[in-house]
């Protein structure tokens, strides 16, 4: 397949309103590629790189390149082209990369070369996530798409489910079991604004701890474990103390759903960082499970004696989780009748309380009658946490892509400093409704002192409020930190930036993380 045709068409699907018309495009788009396109032209629509992360930043793209006349480039030729730029390293690999950057840009037309700009600095927002794909996927295939969705989450990759029905048709379907030993991917939640909202949602459910931890899933067939990411990385051998819980339980063979979590001398949860840190060290495994141990916590069961379960209630999984797993390696809970019960209520919003007294984040609530929708974020899952904020400076903007082109949209951050000047904290593009792009585009360029090719730098002088979960340690910023999951609010004109907060202010809220 030509890159300028799913260039196209991720355009198309950047300026499609309607669900409809994006499952139609990506329909036609899937009827038209090859079965060994798939596992690059999906993660290209939804603006990943099969590579990961490259490196590859505006100092490189901004080669002021011409374009190509006619489209010559495939998705395959360019996926070749970025694995030589991702092997390169060594003397003199800058200037290499440089080089092979600018062939491939000097290669793709004007459209492409928009394209491949947006994949390589993370900013193709075009709406194409997976739920449009499976769907699109069944109408070039006449799979159902519920055949598909449940394939997806057994098969852990769309990419792979995907390739097996362009090449086989909908049969292939049926090969997709769950197996122990085969990753899922995991059931996602669903953000409440409260405790009460959340129980007039769903009624009777269970309250459990949101823990700031990894995301496991545990699989184990004898004296076989395995240990997986909520990626479906294998991190078996970076985490013995996984294995060696998980052989102490009483089955022979199950797959259980969780987190790891580190706990301090005071038995409260140490930083995500800290945790991240430890589960994503390869070298000298045991030295870091000496500085760092981490324990397992458990809250639901997808397999267990070769079962699957994942189509039961939550309850009875649950039930057979409690059967399985001792009650200090499950996650603390409270159950409730519903919003109808006043005491109850009030009894969930105590857990919620008592959860954040002992350093977690908040609380996931789980509708008792729901199964279990792996990969999906379902509403019977639903979130709560107290949202952190921030009145912070717009230091710069970058351009966006999609259907933000000709917008300004990625933010970069920055908080006050003793000296008087703005310590940048990270980026973001969340949270903006086309009315606010369509302003922030124009006073940004009213404040710009400088021009790039990527966007512009600024006059600090434009108060934003951003919503952040969390903070974790960055050597990339000066401050030495950055924010988690930052998001726009509003804009503060009544503001001056004298009076947005302070890089101190900010490292006395998070004590842990603070460098």
């Amino acid at each position: 397949m030509l890159l300028s045709r799913l260039a196209h068409v991720s355009q198309e699907v950047a300026a499609a309103s309607a669900r409809s018309r994006k499952v139609a495009l990506l329909g036609e788009l899937f009827r038209a590629a090859e079965a060994d396109d798939v596992p690059i032209v999906i993660p290209y629509l939804a603006g990943r790189l099969p590579q990961g992360r490259l490196g590859i930043g505006w100092k490189l793209l901004d080669q002021g390149i011409a374009p190509a006349a006619r489209p010559t480039l495939t998705v395959r030729d360019v996926d070749a082209r970025l694995n030589r730029i991702g092997a390169v390293a060594g003397t003199g690999s800058q200037a290499e990369r440089r080089r092979l950057v600018g062939e491939l840009l000097a290669a793709a037309t004007e459209e492409e070369q928009r394209f491949l700009f947006g994949l390589l600095t993370g900013e193709v927002r075009q709406g194409a996530l997976d739920a449009h794909a499976v769907e699109g996927l069944a109408e070039a295939t006449g799979a159902a798409p519920a055949d598909v969705r449940r394939a997806v989450m057994l098969a852990g990759s769309l990419q792979t489910v995907a390739q097996a029905l362009l090449a086989d048709g909908p049969a292939a379907l049926e090969r997709f079991r769950l197996t122990v030993g085969r990753p899922v991917l995991p059931m996602l939640a669903q953000t409440a604004s409260s405790v009460s909202e959340a129980v007039g949602k769903l009624g009777a459910c269970a309250v459990e701890e949101k823990l700031d931890g990894i995301r496991v899933q545990v699989h184990r067939d004898g004296d076989d474990v395995r240990v997986y990411t909520r990626t479906l990385d294998d991190i078996t051998d970076r985490l013995p103390e996984l294995t060696s819980a998980a052989l102490e339980l009483s089955g022979e063979r199950f797959i259980l759903d969780g987190e790891v979590i580190a706990l301090d001398e005071d038995g409260r949860p140490r930083s995500f960082q800290e945790i991240a840190g430890r589960v994503g060290s390869r070298v000298d495994v045991a030295t870091a499970a000496a500085a760092v141990p981490v324990s397992p916590v458990f809250f639901d069961a997808l397999s267990v004696d070769g079962r699957d379960l994942l189509d039961l209630p939550f309850a009875d999984r649950h039930a057979e989780l409690a059967r399985l797993v001792p009650e200090p390696m499950r996650v603390r809970r409270t159950l409730v009748a519903g919003a109808e019960d006043p005491g109850d209520a009030a009894a969930a919003e105590d857990f919620l309380a008592k959860t954040l007294e002992r350093g977690h984040e908040g609380v996931v609530l789980k509708a008792l009658q729901a199964p279990y929708g792996a990969g999906r974020r379902g509403a019977s899952w639903l979130k709560v946490k107290p949202v952190h904020t921030l009145d912070l400076v717009v230091l710069a903007a970058e351009w966006g892509h999609g259907r933000r082109t000709g917008r300004l949209s990625n933010l970069h951050l920055g908080a006050r400093t003793p000296d008087g000047s703005f310590a940048m904290l990270g980026k973001t593009f969340k949270g903006m409704t086309d009315k606010m792009l369509a302003w922030q585009t124009e006073r940004l360029e009213e404040l710009a002192v400088e021009e790039h090719r990527w966007g512009v730098t600024v006059r600090p002088e434009l108060v934003v409020e951003i919503a952040y979960d969390g903070l974790q340690r960055s050597t990339r910023y000066p401050a030495g930190v950055t924010l988690r999951f930052a998001r726009v609010v509003r804009y503060r004109e009544d503001k001056r930036p004298e009076e947005a907060d302070t890089v101190e202010t900010l490292l006395a809220a998070h004590p842990k993380v603070a460098p």
